[in-house]
């Protein structure tokens, strides 16, 4: 469906992220087939080894099933103090940061949400993520920097988009899109570092399954990780447009988007964490399918198209905002 406006730009996101996110469990199925077949490889044809490979299939399925059930459990019990070990981010309240406090409180209040936990980390790079397995535990985690820098109704459009990201369920849906790639990566590490005897002779077949299970393998992860990315682009259209329909304001999204732009860097966290900032220039400036975030560019240029959106083009970035604290 073409977009014509807001409204359906959303729902043109959400129908390819529910396209994008059917996709891990057939390549898992794909990847696991692959290595079924080289754990059938042996002294026969290449037929009788594909047909024992499809016999064996259903315990693949439940050995997989059940070490992303264990993967799952982990991240679900852990999520949030790995996150705040790996960034420094610093829980804080109504007390330690009013303004801040009383802007996200606001915003929950139009929506009906519940409160989202809130944490600041000390840096002078503009970034903001969403966190929480569950609605109801959500949290959003701003950057000093950020705050510094945005006006309040810039700070209120980054907010939107991050508790956007809570309503829409983007970190589970993160979780889940990261165990799958994560298990299906982690496997073509381990067999590409492991020594496969192909010989050919008498093995009419043996050589060439391995050489088939290897290569689906590969192809799996490699599309594993590419819908990771795509997935995660589109959350990130998907939030940026309803940020605007919460605050009803595409121009403060916009210029938070062109102040932010080339100032979010936060290269001490790791990757797997920046797939979940606002921004990410170090993964923005990569090839475009092989990227978490969106460029900047075709952020605004959306806005702009389905939002009526005006852009100032790129901007100066203040040394404090308006009702900024100093570090």
């Amino acid at each position: 469906m073409r977009a014509i406006g807001l409204s359906t730009h959303v729902w043109n996101n959400n129908w390819r992220c529910a396209l994008l996110l059917a996709g891990f469990p057939v390549l898992l199925a794909l990847f696991l087939f692959g290595f079924s077949l080289i754990a059938a490889d042996g002294d026969r044809p290449l037929g009788k080894t594909i047909y024992i490979a499809i016999r064996q299939m259903p315990v693949f399925l439940a050995a997989g099933s059940a070490i992303a059930a264990v993967w799952f459990a982990v991240a679900w019990g852990l999520h949030q103090r790995i996150i705040d070990g790996l960034t420094g981010a610093k829980e804080v309240d109504r007390r330690s940061e009013p303004a801040l406090w009383n802007m996200m409180e606001e915003l929950c209040i139009s929506r009906g949400e519940a409160m989202p936990r809130l944490a600041v980390i000390e840096t002078e790079a503009m970034n903001a993520f969403a966190s929480g397995l569950r609605r109801r535990d959500g949290a959003v985690t701003v950057t000093r920097g950020l705050m510094n820098a945005l006006s309040p109704a810039e700070l209120r459009g980054v907010l939107a988009h991050e508790l956007a990201h809570i309503r829409n369920g983007d970190a589970r849906l993160g979780v889940i899109a990261a165990i799958f790639a994560g298990i299906m990566s982690l496997v073509a590490e381990m067999i590409m570092r492991t020594r496969f005897r192909i010989s050919g002779g008498d093995r009419r077949g043996g050589g060439l399954a391995t050489i088939i299970g290897i290569v689906l393998i590969l192809v799996a992860s490699g599309l594993g990780v590419a819908l990771r990315f795509a997935l995660s682009r589109n959350r990130e259209f998907q939030a940026d447009a309803s940020a605007v329909q919460i605050t009803g304001d595409p121009d403060a999204m916009i210029g938070a988007l062109r102040k932010i732009q080339g100032h979010s860097s936060m290269p001490e966290v790791p990757s797997q964490v920046r797939a979940m900032f606002f921004d990410d220039d170090k993964l923005s400036l990569g090839a475009r399918y092989w990227a978490t975030h969106p460029p900047i560019e075709d952020r605004v240029q959306a806005l702009v198209r389905f939002a009526g959106g005006r852009d100032p083009g790129p901007t100066p970035v203040p040394t404090a905002g308006p009702w900024a604290r100093a570090i």
